[in-house]
């Protein structure tokens, strides 16, 4: 990983907006956090951590100010309009802001990044959601932040990145039924797996509650964090290879000046 180009994926439905779904490629972390890892809950060396973050941010605003967030799987959103240090960063797992050469970023390394923008208000967000956040509202609640500033919900659009694949999303019959019992569309996400298990389309549901709160542009990136070793970090997967870490990817949205 280290030396290797950045990667970075963006979406059409974004732009104008500066933004990335980052991989693991371009980072100067070794081992098994090797590249980009941003994750300062890794044991991985704290500078390399910190310098990852740079590199990440340079590439897609340069010169912006980096703001995230202590992330807890709830759906608090967070209006940034300036940067907070990182020992100051609130407890949340959204953010928005209609302020210029902020970027936003959200870490995940199964768990869903998405990214909104709103072009003609100039507002945009970003959303960690987890199975939690999503059941319980995160990316509606980031959606009715935007709103708050400005944006029309007929503006925005949203782009889901990488997170784990249904193939590898185990999840047992209390969790298939706590989804299916909150909304019965819900059961078209879930996939017959093993003896009393499901497999669980995560990034399906989140395109399924965007498009439920009205966003008529989402687009869904198609990316698995678990079967692509080589590109993304996984929890999963890492639990899986008994790896006793792992690293985080960021994903990155934010306005230029004018």
């Amino acid at each position: 990983m280290i030396g290797s180009e950045i990667d970075r994926t963006q979406s059409n439905v974004l732009k104008p907006a500066a933004h990335g779904f980052m991989g693991r490629g371009g980072g100067i972390s070794v081992g098994r956090y090797a590249g980009l890892n941003v994750g300062l809950g890794s044991d991985d060396d704290k500078a390399d951590v910190l310098r990852n973050r740079q590199i990440a941010k340079e590439a897609v605003l340069p010169g912006s100010e980096l703001m995230t967030v202590y992330q807890i799987h709830g759906t608090d959103v967070f209006h940034v309009t300036e940067k907070l240090p990182i020992e100051e960063r609130p407890k949340a797992d959204a953010m928005v802001t209609a302020s210029p050469n902020i970027l936003l970023g959200i870490l995940t390394a199964d768990c869903v990044p998405v990214l909104f923008s709103d072009p003609e208000a100039r507002v945009v967000g970003a959303a960690h959601a987890g199975w939690k956040g999503l059941l319980a509202g995160v990316l509606e609640n980031t959606i009715e932040a935007m709103i708050g500033l400005g944006a029309d919900a007929s503006h925005i659009s949203a782009a889901v990145g990488p997170c784990i694949g249904q193939r590898h999303y185990e999840v047992d019959q209390s969790f298939h039924d706590r989804f299916v019992e909150a909304d019965g569309a819900s059961k078209q996400f879930f996939a017959t797996g093993n003896a009393d298990h499901f497999q669980f389309d995560l990034e399906g549901y989140a395109k399924h509650r965007l498009k439920r709160a009205k966003l008529d542009h989402v687009d869904v990136l198609g990316l698995d964090c678990y079967a692509d070793k080589s590109r993304f970090f996984s929890y999963r997967r890492a639990k899986a290879d008994g790896a006793g870490g792992y690293g985080r990817q960021i994903s990155l949205i934010g306005l230029a000046p004018e």
